[in-house]
C-alpha cells in the first residue's frame, strides 16, 4: 500500500521536550526589550536632573532660610518664661561639672617632644617638707619704695588729689577710696624713680573697705598668703587642698567677705567659727565697700595684696570660682623661685591682642560697649600696640590665678593697673597689657601657659551672679 520510496520520521517525546525548552528559552530572549526601556527612563532622569540641577538645589535653599527667619523670630516674641529655661538646664549642668571637678588632686599634663610631663612640675611631698623660704636679695630694682598718697598729704607731689571735682564725680568712679586721678597724673605715676609716689588705693578714711581690728592684726602676721574673695553673695567657699603641713604652718589663708555673703552663706548653713576660721579659711568680713559694682570691690583684694597684707612677703591669688589645689611653697618654689621671677601669671587661652580681646568683652556683654571704646582709643593714642608680645610670649593673661613676690616694683605694677581698672572698665585682662607695656622695667614675669593655671586649681564655675551694692 505504501511506496517503497518513502521515509518515516519518527518524532521521540524527549525530542518534543526539548523543542519546548527552546521556545520557552527564545521567550525569556523577548524579555530585553524592557530592560531597554528602563535604560531609556533612567537616562530621561538624568538628563533632567543635568538640566535642572540648579533649580533642585536653590528651591530647598530658599525654603529652608525662610523657615529658619520664621523660627528666629518666633523665639525673639516668645515669652520670657520660656527663654528662662536654658538657664536652668545650663545652672543644672554648672551644678555637676564643679561637683565633679571638686577636690580632684589629679595632675594636669601635656605633651612636650613627645613625652607627657607635668603641666606644673612641683617638687615631691618630702622635698616639701623641708621647703625653706629664700632670704630676700637686695633688688636692682631703679623703684626702691613706694609712697601712698593719702587725702593727708600737705605738698602732693602731683597736684590735685586733695579736691574731688564735680565733673570726676559724675564721669568716673573715682571716689574717696581712690583720690582723683587726671590724665596728667596718670602719666606722672608711670615715671620711674628710686621714690615713686602713687594713688594705690585707700586714700581716705571715709573711703570705706571697713576691716576690724582683729583682722587687721591677723593679717599682719601672714609672710605668705593664699587669699580669695567673695562680695554680693556670689560664690560659695572652696576648701583648699594638696598643701603640705609646711604649707599649714606658714601659710594664711584668707577670704574676704561682705555682709551679703555672710548672709548668703549662713543660709546654706556655712557659718564662721567663733575663731574667724571655715575650715582653713580665715574669714574676713569688708564692711562699706567702695564700688557699686561688685566687679571692681573684687579687685581691691586681688590687685592690692601689698596694702592689705603690709608685712607679707609672697601671695596667691585665687578667684573665688576656683578650688586652690596645689601646695603654695611648692607653687612659689616652681612658678617664682625656680625661674628667678617675681610675678606669675597664665596666659591668655584665646587671644594675645587686646584689641581682639576688646572685640570679644563688648560680644559677650562684659562691659559697655562706649566704656571699652574710650579705653582702647586711649591706649591707640598712646601708641599700644596691636598684638603685643612678652619674651615670645602671649602679653593678654587670664588673672584668675596671680603669683607674686611684694617688691617695691610688682607693688607699683599691681597699683597701676588697679588703677587703670578703676578709670575705665573692670574687665582688667584688657588693662594688663598695658600697664605691662608702659612700665618697661618689669621684665622677670612668668608667663605660664594654660594647662598650669589648670593644673593650680579646680575650675568650679561662678555659682551665683553677684548682687550689686546700692550706694
Amino acid at each position: 500500500m505504501f511506496n517503497n520510496n518513502s521515509i518515516s520520521i519518527s518524532v521521540s517525546d524527549e525530542e518534543s521536550d526539548e523543542l519546548g525548552r527552546m521556545r520557552v528559552r527564545v521567550r525569556r530572549k523577548r524579555k530585553k526589550l524592557g530592560h531597554r526601556f528602563k535604560n531609556e527612563f533612567v537616562r530621561r532622569v538624568v538628563r533632567n536632573l543635568v538640566k535642572y540641577w540648579a533649580l533642585l538645589i536653590f528651591v530647598p535653599a530658599i525654603c529652608l532660610l525662610l523657615y529658619e527667619a520664621w523660627s528666629i523670630g518666633w523665639r525673639s516674641t516668645s515669652p520670657v518664661s520660656k527663654s528662662e529655661k536654658p538657664s536652668l538646664v545650663n545652672n543644672a549642668s554648672t551644678e555637676k561639672k564643679s561637683e565633679a571637678n571638686l577636690n580632684r588632686l589629679d595632675p594636669t599634663t601635656r605633651i612636650i617632644h613627645g613625652i607627657r610631663q607635668r603641666c606644673l612640675p612641683i617638687l615631691p611631698p618630702e622635698e616639701l617638707e623641708h621647703l625653706e623660704v629664700p632670704l630676700r636679695k637686695d633688688s636692682s630694682s631703679t623703684v626702691k619704695k613706694l609712697v601712698y598718697r593719702t587725702e593727708n598729704d600737705d605738698a602732693p607731689l602731683l597736684g590735685g588729689y586733695n579736691s574731688m571735682s564735680e565733673e570726676h564725680k559724675v564721669v568716673t568712679r573715682f571716689n574717696m577710696f581712690t583720690g582723683n586721678q587726671t590724665l596728667d597724673q596718670r602719666g606722672e605715676m608711670f615715671k620711674v624713680n628710686e621714690t615713686v609716689t602713687m594713688n594705690c588705693g585707700f586714700y581716705s578714711e571715709i573711703g570705706g573697705f571697713k576691716i576690724s581690728n582683729e583682722d587687721k592684726k591677723y593679717m599682719q602676721s601672714c609672710d605668705i598668703v593664699v587669699s580669695t574673695c567673695a562680695f554680693g553673695g556670689g560664690d560659695d567657699l572652696y576648701q583648699p587642698i594638696g598643701m603640705s603641713e609646711a604649707s599649714l604652718r606658714k601659710v594664711c589663708y584668707v577670704a574676704f567677705w561682705d555682709e551679703v555673703t555672710v548672709s548668703t552663706q549662713e543660709s546654706a548653713e556655712h557659718k564662721i567659727g567663733e575663731d574667724g576660721f571655715i575650715g582653713k579659711w580665715r574669714i574676713v568680713v569688708v564692711r562699706d565697700l567702695p564700688f557699686a559694682d561688685q566687679r571692681l570691690n573684687g579687685k581691691i583684694p586681688k590687685m592690692l595684696a601689698h596694702r592689705l597684707f603690709p608685712h607679707s612677703k609672697y601671695s596667691i591669688w585665687v578667684d573665688s570660682k576656683s578650688q586652690f589645689r596645689r601646695d603654695p611653697l611648692g607653687v612659689l618654689e616652681a612658678l617664682l623661685w625656680r625661674t628667678n621671677s617675681v610675678l606669675a601669671i597664665s596666659e591668655h587661652g584665646a587671644r594675645s591682642s587686646v584689641y581682639d580681646e576688646a572685640k570679644a568683652v563688648v560680644h559677650k556683654n562684659k562691659a559697655k560697649p562706649e566704656e571699652v571704646e574710650v579705653q582702647l582709643a586711649q591706649y591707640r593714642h598712646d601708641g599700644l600696640p596691636e598684638d603685643k608680645r612678652f619674651n615670645g610670649k602671649k602679653a593678654l593673661a587670664e588673672a584668675s590665678v596671680i603669683v607674686r613676690e611684694h617688691t617695691p616694683l610688682t607693688n607699683m605694677f599691681m597699683c597701676l593697673w588697679f588703677n587703670e581698672v578703676v578709670r575705665f572698665t573692670s574687665r582688667d585682662q584688657l588693662s594688663f597689657p598695658y600697664v605691662l607695656w608702659r612700665l618697661k622695667v618689669l621684665k622677670n614675669i612668668n608667663m605660664f601657659p594654660v594647662c598650669t593655671r589648670k593644673d593650680l586649681v579646680n575650675s568650679m564655675g561662678h555659682i551665683r551672679k553677684a548682687k550689686p551694692l546700692k550706694i
